[in-house]
This record gives C-alpha cells, sequence and structure tokens, in this order.
C-alpha cells in the first residue's frame, strides 16, 4: 500500500479555486504547509483571506497544485502555470485519501443519478447504525469533516472532473452509474470523458469493488482492452425483480431512478446488508430538490421539477417513464448533446421550448415531438396551462426538465428550479388545474 500519511505535511501548496472546495482545502492545509491561494475572479475572496492570495509576478514553485473541479485548466487565468506543474496537480479528494486510508470509502460517479444514489446510499447504511457521512461533489467538500474514527465510512459523490485532476485517491467501492455524452466542452470528445470516469476504477487494487454495467457501450470495449484490478460487480435492472413488488415509493417510478437503485440493491448484497432495511430506507425515501422532484401529484395532474437536467440523456428516463407529457425544455444547450429518444415516445409528448436557445431545440426535435416556441418560461407554463384546460386532458404530467445548462438566466440549477416552483404559485396553476 502507498504510504501517503506524510505526503502532504510541511509542503508548498497553492489551492486554485476558492468556492466550498478551496476553501475547504485551504482551512485543511494551512496548519502545516505554507499555503497561497488563487481563483480567476478574485472578488469571491473573502477580505481575511486576501493576505494569501498568489500573485503571478512571485516565485511560482510549489510542491503540489490543488484544483478545484470548476477550473478548466485548458481556459483559466494560471493556464502557463499549470501547465508547466502538470505532475503537480492534485485535488481534495487525493488529500482526504492520504489522512484516510483505511476507512472504507464507496465513491459514486455517472452521467445522472450520482447525487440521489449517494443519498439514498447514505441513508441505507444510516439505518444500519453506521457511522456514515456524505461528502463531495454533492455539496459537503471533502476535507470540512470533522471526529472522523477508524469506524466512520464515506459516501462520496465524485464529478469527472474531480476524478480527471486525482492522483492518488483509491476507493474501497467505485460505482459508475450510467455513462452519456456530457461535459465534452471540457473533456473535448466522448472518449475523455469516459476515460475520466473509469480512472475511479483503474486506480482500485484487486481488494476493491467495482460497481457497474459491463455492457454499457461507451464502457465495454475500454474494460476489454484495459482490466481493472478490482473485483467488477454486473448491475443492471433484472437485478430488481425479486424486490420490485416491494418499492411502494412513487419516485422510484421512473427508468433512471430505478437503475439507481439496482446498483444500490447489488452493493447491499455484496456487503450482506439488510434488505428489508434497504427496502424501509427505499420506500421512505424523499428525493434531493430539484432532482425528479415530483413537486404536486393528484389524480388530475403530476408536475415534476428535474431542474437539476442539463442534457438530453438526463431527461431521457422521465420522458420515457410517463404518459400525456408536457415538457417545458430550454437553456444552454451542451456540446455534442443529442436527442436520443426512441421513436415509439414521440406522440406522448409536447414540447414547449423556451429561451434564447430556442432554435437548437427546435433543430434536434423538429419532425419528432410536437413543440411550441416562447422567449420566457413564464409565457410556456401558462400556454400548458391554457392547452391543458381548452384539450380537456386527463392525468397530464407536466415535466420541467430543461435538457441544458441555466447560466442564460439563472446562477444555478437550484435558482432554476426555485424560479420554476415560484411560477407555479404565482400562476396559481395547481388551483387552476385542478378546478373542476
Amino acid at each position: 500500500m502507498l504510504d501517503l500519511g506524510n505526503k502532504f505535511i510541511k509542503k508548498s501548496f497553492l489551492v486554485y479555486g476558492f468556492g466550498k472546495t478551496g476553501k475547504a482545502c485551504f482551512d485543511y492545509l494551512k496548519k502545516n504547509n505554507l499555503v497561497l491561494i488563487f481563483d480567476d475572479n478574485e472578488k469571491k475572496i473573502p477580505l481575511k483571506y486576501k493576505k494569501y492570495i498568489f500573485k503571478k509576478n512571485i516565485n511560482n514553485k510549489f510542491d503540489y497544485i490543488v484544483l478545484s473541479p470548476g477550473i478548466n485548466i485548458k481556459n483559466c487565468g494560471l493556464k502557463k502555470i499549470i501547465n508547466n506543474n502538470n505532475n503537480k496537480i492534485i485535488t481534495d479528494l487525493d488529500i482526504f485519501y492520504s489522512r484516510n486510508i483505511n476507512n472504507i470509502k464507496t465513491t459514486i460517479t455517472g452521467t445522472n443519478g450520482k447525487s440521489t444514489t449517494a443519498k439514498l446510499l447514505y441513508e441505507v447504511l444510516h439505518r444500519h447504525k453506521r457511522d456514515v457521512r456524505l461528502i463531495g461533489n454533492i455539496g459537503k467538500p471533502v476535507l470540512s469533516e470533522k471526529k472522523i474514527s477508524k469506524r466512520t465510512e464515506f459516501v462520496i459523490e465524485a464529478s469527472s472532473y474531480q476524478i480527471a485532476y486525482s492522483k492518488f485517491f483509491k476507493s474501497t467501492h467505485s460505482m459508475i452509474l450510467n455513462i452519456s455524452p456530457d461535459h465534452l466542452e471540457r473533456h473535448g470528445n466522448i472518449s475523455n470523458y469516459v476515460n475520466a470516469k473509469l480512472k475511479l476504477i483503474y486506480l482500485q487494487d484487486k481488494k476493491c469493488f467495482a460497481y457497474l454495467d459491463k455492457n454499457n457501450k461507451y464502457l465495454k470495449n475500454k474494460l476489454k482492452r484495459n482490466k481493472p484490478k478490482s473485483k467488477l460487480i454486473n448491475v443492471n435492472l433484472h437485478g430488481l425483480k425479486k424486490i420490485e413488488n416491494k418499492i411502494t415509493n412513487p419516485y422510484f417510478k421512473n427508468i433512471n431512478n430505478l437503475s439507481n437503485l439496482a446498483f444500490i440493491i447489488r452493493y447491499g448484497n455484496a456487503n450482506k446488508l439488510n434488505q428489508k432495511k434497504i427496502i424501509n430506507s427505499v420506500n421512505s425515501f424523499v428525493g434531493l430538490k430539484y432532482r425528479q422532484e415530483i413537486i404536486f401529484k393528484k389524480k388530475k395532474i403530476t408536475i415534476i421539477n428535474d431542474s437539476k437536467s442539463t442534457s438530453f440523456a438526463s431527461s431521457l428516463s422521465l420522458l420515457k417513464s410517463y404518459k400525456n407529457i408536457y415538457w417545458l425544455v430550454g437553456g444552454i444547450p451542451k456540446k455534442g448533446d443529442i436527442f436520443n429518444l426512441e421513436k415509439k415516445y414521440f406522440k406522448n409528448i409536447n414540447a414547449y421550448i423556451f429561451g434564447l436557445q430556442r432554435k437548437f431545440f427546435i433543430k434536434k426535435i423538429i419532425n419528432k415531438i410536437n413543440f411550441q416556441s416562447f422567449n420566457y418560461l413564464e409565457q410556456a407554463l401558462k400556454k400548458i396551462l391554457k392547452d391543458i384546460k381548452e384539450n380537456k386532458v386527463i392525468n397530464p404530467t407536466i415535466i420541467f426538465s430543461p435538457a441544458a445548462a441555466s447560466f442564460d438566466n439563472f446562477d444555478n440549477f437550484e435558482h432554476r428550479g426555485k424560479y420554476f416552483n415560484n411560477l407555479i404559485k404565482k400562476i396559481n396553476f395547481t388551483k387552476k388545474i385542478c378546478e373542476k
């Protein structure tokens, strides 16, 4: 085993990116190291940290450069320094691993469903009375945890950026939930994106476990050419057959969440968890906000807020799982995004396209799905209300799953999701649609 116990002590560091991750890194490292910070947007750095800001014209020799996930090394303020010190780049995951080598770590990645699966696994392990912590890309930096013991277990959500930049991090259990084209503007192509995800598994040793769908078209050939050392556990929906009649939570009606659940079940079997406790956790599970979140459900209507959707692939499971769909779509499209929905679902969907990039979405779905185009989300939502009432639609499902990034009009997907919920209230939508 690689001894990393003292690797990150009494060294010099540059922490690049000063959001949540960067601040947690700085606070953790400053006790035993020389640490400077940098952010392309210096205004983000609070006043009390100003004296630690790295200046480009001074000595730029560091033992390590800790990159936050949001830093694009191809287009950043310290591009030249990064290129000249590529061998020194690490992440908070590497530092975290060096201090918690012997703790059980379960890391979850994939294109869609990471946060939901991580939260569900956390709740399953918590129900088993484990000292478990939920950290990582889900919103809590890995270096922010306190009071860690030998029995502490970690459930970690990791993005492709974090994995790609890491050098030492090794996870006891690694899950790759699914793979479809995403973040190609950063990775360049789908092959690089897949390699970033698979790195999580290739860093494991023979005592570790990897959970994935071996038949995923993006993983299959790469796994054949380069077989991991860890034990591979195949995951598919067949593993749910024995328990599907016990699942009563409507959150697990759609295909994507069922696929996520399949990983939890396989993990539970491999680790001899109590199946009854798993089922109880599933049926009491409340999904994360703005991630395929059912915000209203009565006999006459279902409304789903899936603001987290930033690509066509992340919207497909909802479009396949419901009937009489009124789909709100729009925002900043992802590079290379493809609308890959089977023809049999087309007649079930009416699309309401909004925003400045309407032409992109129209081009993707024209001659496939009926659509209408609007400047603003509020206009689209009001038209949905009118169409449902005029056409006397039975049991419609309104799906706000934008399939695009939110930065055209919003700070992030949470801001966009909250805005949608407020629109529903403002228009008095649910009351009007349920009127007799």
